[in-house]
Parts: structure tokens; C-alpha cells; sequence
């Protein structure tokens, strides 16, 4: 994993701590790992994110989890745009 302001790592220093085997909050958690990755998140739940992630495994392993998905489905997953007549028909059925 790449470690950037943007993308949570896992120090040196907290590799070498015991980490904690069950989250308390991994509810609450994978809606921050959620908007991290969806570019979503604010800069506190960023800095609050990558300070706490390394000390629970849980959460680092939902991360990484959760980012190879989303990886995996941005590199296989071809875009096209929309046909404009579809669009039309769209647009037109929201409005009426």
C-alpha cells in the first residue's frame, strides 16, 4: 500500500505494538473507511482514521479489504457514457 497524505499506512513503530483483535466501533469505522475511499472523508476523519487504524487490526484489514474491491472494480469495469436519447428519456420521466 502507498503511503500519501490521502491513504492511510500502517507505521513501523505501530507494527511493532500489540493491536487490538476486535473493534469496539467497526460499525462507525467502516463509514469513515467508506468516505476515505469514496474521497469523501474530512481531513479529521482522514487524520482521526490513520492515527487509530494502527492500532486495530480489524480496521486495517477492512481497508485494505474494501480498497481492493473498489481497485478491483475501477480496473475492470469499462465506462461509457450514457446514450444521449437514453439520457433524454431519463430526464423527461423524472420531470413529468
Amino acid at each position: 500500500m502507498n503511503a500519501s497524505p490521502t491513504t492511510p499506512s500502517v507505521t513501523e513503530e505501530a507494527q511493532k505494538q500489540p493491536m487490538k483483535q476486535k473493534c469496539e466501533h467497526h460499525a462507525e469505522c467502516m463509514k469513515v473507511i467508506q468516505a476515505i475511499l469514496d474521497d469523501e472523508a474530512t481531513d479529521a476523519e482522514k487524520d482521526h482514521f490513520r492515527e487509530n487504524m494502527d492500532k486495530c487490526l480489524p480496521c486495517i484489514e477492512s481497508y485494505r479489504l474494501e480498497k481492493c474491491i473498489k481497485d478491483s472494480l475501477n480496473f475492470k469495469i469499462e465506462k461509457k457514457p450514457c446514450p444521449e436519447s437514453i439520457l433524454k428519456t431519463i430526464i423527461s420521466k423524472i420531470n413529468s
